[in-house]
């Protein structure tokens, strides 16, 4: 099996600050994580995954880090894809996954990203600036934007005209709400059509009754049961990584949040290892 590149990629400027907080706790409870997963004595299901895991922390100290961050991003999402390995990526804000966007964009074949969002990160509106920023990154990613699909948003002003020019497909919040089957089964042909597939989860998918770790919390959001749902849809050897994004732990609740991405951190080494 190839290996995993569990890269954090703790960068919240231009939008949610805070956000780099949380790149830097999960990287702490997933060093946690694979310490404990050493230190067992007895047979567990994590010695599928244990021996295939790369974990790397890039760090934001000084000038030069932040003057750079893109091409450092870039470089360290390159080499991982590159090598055929599962990419792990965990962000501050959204706008940290962009690095990653920028190396799909220059992969052969069509790859697919299908986002888990309540946004959709293309805004052009008046009171929004034209400057890079976690809310328009999707304009400046560097070459033609892979396939999207937006699962969860609650997007209400942007045009339908408008979000075509981006997005191959969406399904809002309130269309999950009233039946997630037609979203469900969409993703699983797109899926099929791909030569890769690469999930990027911005936290703020969720609704804050389940997720109350965001910056910029939406109503009427997706459940963590629906979105994982919408994983095995998704899922098969051509899902070559995940991204995690805008986990705000100073507005979590006892841990909450925290623990969600943990749990699906392993949830999703255990389904990529053990072939569930």
């Amino acid at each position: 099996m190839a290996k995993t590149s569990a890269i954090f990629f703790p960068f919240d400027l231009f939008g949610s600050a805070g956000a780099a907080d949380g790149a830097k706790l999960l990287a702490d409870a997933f060093t946690e994580m694979l310490d404990d997963n050493r230190r067992e004595k007895l047979p567990t299901r994590a010695a599928r995954y244990q021996p295939h895991v790369r974990m790397r922390e890039l760090t934001f100290e000084t000038l030069p880090d932040y003057e750079t961050w893109r091409q450092r991003g870039r470089q360290a999402a390159r080499q991982a894809l590159r090598k055929g390995e599962f990419l792990l990526w965990t962000a501050g804000n959204h706008l940290g996954v962009l690095p990653v966007y920028d190396e799909l964009a220059k992969l052969p074949g069509k790859t697919l990203v299908i986002q888990f969002d309540a946004h959709l990160d293309i805004y052009n509106l008046s009171d929004c600036t034209a400057e890079l920023s976690h809310g328009n990154f999707l304009l400046h990613c560097d070459g033609p934007l892979p396939a999207l699909l937006n699962i969860g948003h609650r997007e209400l002003l942007l045009t339908s005209e408008y979000i075509e020019r981006y997005y191959q497909w969406t399904c809002s919040a309130s269309e999950l709400a009233v039946d997630p089957e037609p979203a469900l089964e969409r993703v699983r042909k797109a899926c099929t059509a791909a030569d890769r597939v690469f999930l990027d989860l911005d936290c703020d998918c969720f609704d804050p009754a389940y997720f109350p770790a965001l910056a910029h919390p939406l109503p009427f959001g997706i459940s963590p049961q629906l979105l994982l749902r919408f994983v095995a849809a998704a899922w098969s050897d051509k899902v070559c990584g995940v991204a995690f994004s805008e986990f705000d732990p100073g507005r979590d609740r006892n841990d909450r949040s925290l623990a969600t991405l943990v749990w699906l951190a392993e949830w999703l080494l255990l389904k990529r290892y053990e072939g569930a």
